[in-house]
């Protein structure tokens, strides 16, 4: 058997990549034991919460050549998520997200879950870089990656270079920002490395300081029990009263980390059309989102991330949302009557869970605004 030229057919999988909609491809080994330390850490202190997948399944994590026997590298992928519409605005696009956050009858979704779930989209295209790397080489083994197994991701954009690792946590690209997805393929092909880059962040701790709830406890350090995101997307249960207000009018994940970073005017537009926005997600008021049934919310929402929460998480989010808004002092009567209708409406037919949240909603109508 030949041996392959791999410099040449790197050359030819990161040509593949660029035509199924990859904006870079690189490779690194799966030598974890630099993040270990740090990923045994932050599990020691409970910094997860009940994400109890990243505990049970730490080994892995640390150890990915144990997830397909024989793997030597990871390929590693990137792909731009923000919606043409969106960057249209030109550079005031993030200031204009931001903005949202001061409406309180707006809903608030994180800007990647606005259109299509991104897993299937990914892992569809990754799947087919796969093949066409068959086609070249005919027999290796592989497997491929989407945020749905025990790896180490951003680990593995750091160690490859598509990125570093922001104080946010999140990877961040000189061309890209960090609004972008993550995908990796594992396998046995002894492919050239890519080097790592340098960190780019300096002085600059704006998604510190920028954080509703204080969840970036440190550069580099988060506590996802304090996140947003983790609170409407991860947590299962009752939503810690003293984080409620702080969600603000945000239902569905926190975009603030990344839209204050000064990186994030390089985002590019996705060339992926799956990941324009669906169903006004980035313009709806939250009466209009809470008004919908279950069979609403998951027709709607079919194909998209946020379906993975439920409807009872989804109308636990909104109920709090409700709530701030209700403790808006410039909120007109009439708008206040509307929410009060409807948290009482939907109180009747609601699990114990959200009923909890709907009353904790009511309560913030007297809510003295003066503090």
């Amino acid at each position: 058997m030949v041996t392959p030229d791999y410099f040449e057919l790197v050359k030819e999988i990161r040509k593949e990549a660029k035509q199924l909609g990859f904006a870079e491809l690189r490779i690194t080994d799966l030598d974890m034991s630099e993040a270990a330390p740090h990923l045994a850490q932050w599990l020691q202190k409970g910094h997860h919460g009940d994400m109890n997948y990243m505990s049970d399944q730490a080994y892995l994590r640390t150890h990915p050549q144990e997830l397909l026997p024989g793997v030597i590298r990871a390929i590693c992928v990137r792909l731009d998520y923000v919606p043409e519409k969106l960057l249209e605005k030109g550079n005031t696009w993030r200031e204009n997200e931001l903005h949202r956050l001061e409406n309180p009858s707006e809903a608030v979704v994180s800007i990647y879950a606005r259109g299509r779930d991104y897993h299937k989209v990914i892992r569809q295209r990754l799947q087919a870089l796969a093949t066409k790397i068959q086609e070249k080489i005919s027999v290796f083994s592989y497997r491929v990656f989407v945020d749905s197994a025990p790896l180490m991701e951003v680990e593995f954009a750091q160690k490859s270079g598509i990125g570093w690792r922001g104080k946010h946590t999140l990877a961040l690209n000189r061309e890209g920002g960090s609004m972008f997805f993550l995908g990796e393929i594992l396998i046995d092909c002894p492919l050239p490395l890519d080097e790592p880059i340098s960190s780019h962040c300096g002085d600059c701790q704006a998604c510190i300081d920028i954080c509703p709830t204080q969840a970036i406890i440190g550069p580099y350090q988060i506590d996802a029990r304090r996140c947003i995101s983790y609170l409407t997307i991860e947590h299962k249960g009752v939503i810690p009263v003293e984080f409620r207000s702080l969600m603000g009018n945000r239902i569905y994940g926190c975009d603030d980390c990344q839209l204050v970073c000064p990186w994030n005017k390089f985002a590019q537009k996705s060339l992926v059309e799956d990941f324009q926005e669906r169903n006004q997600l980035g313009q709806s008021e939250l009466l209009e989102l809470f008004s919908w049934t279950e069979e609403d919310f998951n027709k709607k929402l079919e194909g998209s991330p946020i379906r993975r929460i439920g409807y009872e998480r989804w109308s636990r989010n909104l109920s709090v949302s409700l709530g701030n808004t209700l403790r808006d002092k410039n909120l007109s009567f009439e708008v206040k009557d509307q929410i009060i209708s409807a948290l009482n409406i939907k109180f009747e037919s609601s699990t114990a869970m959200v009923r909890e949240h709907i009353l904790w909603a009511l309560a913030q109508d007297k809510f003295d605004t003066i503090e």
